[in-house]
Parts: C-alpha cells; structure tokens; sequence
C-alpha cells in the first residue's frame, strides 16, 4: 500500500480553492483572504493516511482471520462429521452381519439338535423285529434274554431297574388292589392288549409294551426310571 499524504492532499486541495478564489478575487477586485501560510497552517494540522487505519486494518485482518478460522472449524466439523457417519454405517454393516450370522449357526445348531434328538427317541422308540418261541412258561434268565434283545442296549439297565422294582421279572405277577398286571406292572393289565392279544402269557409282548410306554410318557426307559426314583412309581 503506498503512503498517500493527507497533507500533500489538503495543500493540493487548498491551492485549488485559493486559486479559484484568487480568480474570483481578480474578477470582482477583491484580495484573496489566505496566503500559503495559511495553506502550511492547515496542511500541518493532518496526518497520514497510513497513520490512520492501523488498528482498522488489524481489525479488518483479525476479523479476515476469524472467518477463515470458523470457515475451516466449520469444514473440520462437517469433515469430521461425515466421518462418523461412515463409521457408524459401517459399523451398523458389520453388526448386521454378525447378529444375522448368529441368528443362523443358532438355527443350524438348533435343527442339529433336534434332528440328533429325533434320532435317539427313533432308536429308543424302536422295538426290534424279534420272534420268540410261545412257550408255556418262561425263567428270569429267558425273560431277561427277551429283553436284551428288544431293549436298546443303552436303555437296558434302566428298563430292568424298573422291572426288578415293580414285578421282580415275574410276567405274571399281579396286584389284587390295584388291578396293575406284568413285568412292569400295567395299570390295569389289559392295557398291554395294544401290544398284542398274548399279553397275559407272552413276556415278550409286555416288554414292547412296557418299552412304548416309557418312550411315550417319559421319552425312555431311564427317563421313566428317574421319575421312578423320585416318586417311586411311573
């Protein structure tokens, strides 16, 4: 910015009014009423104009700061803002992506665990396709040998917990009082008819009934064999 003088601003300016009042002078015959003194007088009484707006001009750059300042916070913020929106939605992605992978291993586990479920109630429930010689009586040791053979292994033990509890293994043991019938004591006996017209005589047929039942009612033979524990009956 180059120094323009106020001064050399109001000589030139004075000298322009005394000349032309100097003209007017002349015409009317009058004496003009300043001399150049008076043009020194009056010039020396200003100042600079580069003296005079130094603190406008520090306050015309700070506010020129200040906008380029906030105009920078504002883009960092919008800036930043954006950002955390990217991140967010991407996280959100993510998230929904990982809940819905969950929710899926969780089914397949599930229908894992029921298809394994089915499974062993199928080969609990299973009465083997067994024929037994129709005898007119039948010993522990060969009512046993039946039920090992009918019985999943895995369920055997349990099976014969009950039966020694409830009849001894004596298929024709029966309860006056009550009405119930068999080794595994049905109540009332000729509910075994359902497994076969024999039930009264044949072992083999109330083990299958037996074994239905406890499948049915307690989902196996140790099922019905904890509930026996608990309540002493089934």
């Amino acid at each position: 910015m180059s120094r323009i003088s106020v001064r050399g601003f109001a000589v030139a300016s004075a000298t322009a009014v005394t000349t032309v009042g100097a003209v007017v002078g002349v015409a009317s015959g009058s004496t003009p009423a300043a001399d150049d003194n008076n043009f020194e007088a009056t010039a020396a009484d200003t100042t600079l104009l580069a003296d005079i707006p130094a603190g406008q001009q520090a306050q015309v750059q700070t506010a020129s700061l200040t906008q380029q300042a906030d105009a920078q916070a504002s883009a960092a913020d919008a800036a930043a803002k954006k950002s955390a929106e990217e991140t967010a939605r991407v996280q959100a992605a993510k998230d929904a992506k990982s809940k819905k992978q969950a929710a899926e291993d969780k089914l397949e586990r599930e229908r894992e665990a029921k298809k394994k479920e089915a499974q062993e109630r199928a080969s609990r429930s299973e009465v083997r396709s067994t024929s037994f010689a129709v005898q007119s009586s039948y010993t522990v040791a060969e009512v046993q040998a039946m039920a090992r053979q009918i019985v999943p292994a895995d369920q055997f033990q349990c099976f014969s917990n009950i039966v020694n509890h409830e009849s001894s293994w004596n298929y024709r043991a029966s309860n006056p009082g009550s009405g119930a019938y068999g080794l595994v004591q049905a109540l009332p006996g000729s509910k075994m008819a359902s497994a076969g017209a024999d039930w009264m005589t044949n072992p083999a047929t109330q083990i299958k009934w037996g074994l239905s039942y406890m499948n049915g009612r307690y989902k196996s033979p140790c099922g019905a064999w904890s509930f026996w524990q608990a309540n002493h009956w089934y």
